[in-house]
């Protein structure tokens, strides 16, 4: 049997760079988000695998399944924001964040500014938090946290997660989550902790950010973009940061033009701005501001 054929259907084969195109701008439409930011071979054969999973083998089949059908459109925002995240992921990493990063802030200031971008299901801003807390500094700490995809950031802002999403907690963190009642393998973090996060829907490609961050993480979130929207991002972070500020990025990722955007690399993962860059202004003064303030 031929490969391309499968129980009566025919396979889709990769469409045109013209419908690709087209398709792009349907989407940006659609969901409000610009695909051009994204490299176009991973995302073609991701979005190709989805069309197959759905048995059409045009885009504009495809198209129309996004349009009517809600689930299938969120399995596709979700592939394109990379919706993985994990408590404590690459623990040593946060160690090193706990005994020397956070320290050398806090040096400077009684209280930090950090922003999550990216922040997926919220799991590495909660772990912030909780290692702020065992510091005895959350109280006097602003936490941020972002995300292109809403569904996602309902998930975030309700502190909830299944014993699996929760399985890589350390000893002495496991008392931040108390089971859920009637919901056997759900553990909820304590409401206070989450309280002390701040959530907002932001598009990092096509936000103004605010300025005077200490910590910024987005970690595991720019895999699919381009090297220009990668360009244009790690410059929006260097400008939001503050002097000295730390820009803490992820296992797949690292900037290879770091010194050129005037970033220093200090260890695996951890990119520091200089203490003697001069503050930039903001593109967007009401970038953080709380919905309907």
């Amino acid at each position: 049997m031929d490969d391309n054929f499968l129980n009566g259907y025919e396979k889709a084969e990769m469409p045109s760079p013209g419908e690709f195109s087209v398709f792009k701008k349907k989407i940006a439409e659609l969901i409000k988000l610009d695909l051009t930011n994204y490299k176009n071979a991973q995302m073609e054969r991701r979005i190709v695998s989805f069309m197959n999973k759905n048995r059409v083998n045009n885009l504009q089949e495809y198209y129309k399944v996004l349009q009517s059908d809600k689930d299938q459109l969120e399995k596709f925002v979700n592939m394109l924001t990379i919706n993985v995240s994990e408590f404590f992921r690459n623990p040593e990493k946060f160690e090193e964040l706990e005994k020397t990063y956070l320290p050398e802030l806090l040096e400077r200031k009684p209280g930090l500014k950090i922003w999550s971008a990216g922040c997926s299901i919220g799991s590495e801003i909660y772990t912030v938090a909780m290692i702020l807390d065992k510091m005895n500094v959350l109280e006097k700490c602003e936490l941020i946290a972002s995300d292109f995809d809403e569904n996602i950031l309902n998930k975030a802002q309700t502190g909830k997660y299944s014993a699996h999403e929760a399985g890589r907690i350390p000893e002495r963190y496991k008392g931040y989550f108390r089971q859920v009642a009637g919901e056997q393998e759900t553990l909820m973090l304590e409401p206070w902790l989450i309280n002390s996060v701040r959530f907002e829907r932001r598009d990092l490609l096509n936000s103004g950010f605010d300025s005077g961050f200490d910590l910024i993480l987005c970690r595991n979130v720019v895999i699919y973009f381009t090297d220009e929207a990668k360009d244009k991002l790690y410059r929006g972070f260097y400008d939001s940061l503050s002097a000295g500020g730390i820009l803490f990025i992820g296992s797949t990722e690292r900037i290879n033009n770091c010194k050129m955007l005037g970033y220093k690399l200090r260890t695996t993962f951890f990119y520091q701005k200089s203490y003697c860059a001069l503050k930039k202004k903001s593109g967007n003064k009401n970038f953080f501001r709380k919905r309907n303030a």
